[in-house]
């Protein structure tokens, strides 16, 4: 009975954390369709790594204080903005940000990552060198809104 109970347990864990994770269609197959950023814009891409450690823990993404969206394990998206300054922030148990300089035609990468806390995880956001992220993004998943060519 006990090997029964820790089976379950075992798939139970398996099932809800796989359901954490993002799904759509891989970086690799959207890159090519990825619209051009309009001349006063930059682009920042946002891209969690695909962890099992802390798949549940799923916070809103905010640039600026407006939600733009998720941070799902495995998972990427990106926003285009207008030159400036901005400031990413995450929140679970307590907020946690980066801020940086956004130029125009420029792209920048945050990464979020699970780092300790004391009741739940947090989700630490860092800013990430073009190299680091492209070696990341490849195995990704996007779950932004949908990268169509009449979106170009």
């Amino acid at each position: 009975m006990t090997k029964l109970f820790r089976a379950l347990a075992v798939c139970a864990f398996v099932a809800v954390t796989a359901s954490g994770c993002a799904s759509g269609p891989e970086y690799k197959d959207v890159a090519s369709s990825i619209p051009t950023m309009k001349e006063a814009q930059g682009r920042v891409y946002f891209y969690r790594s695909g962890s099992m450690f802390g798949a549940a823990i799923q916070p809103e993404i905010k640039l600026n204080d407006q939600v733009v969206g998720k941070s799902q394990p495995g998972g990427f998206f990106f926003v285009d903005e207008p030159a400036g300054q901005y400031v990413v922030s995450t929140s679970t148990e307590t907020e946690k940000s980066v801020s940086f300089h956004l130029d125009a035609g420029e792209t920048k990468y945050v990464k979020t990552s699970v780092g300790l806390g004391l009741l739940v995880g947090r989700i630490v956001p860092s800013l990430e060198s073009p190299d680091d992220a492209a070696k990341h993004l490849d195995g990704l998943h996007f779950t932004g809104t949908p990268v169509t060519a009449a979106s170009k």
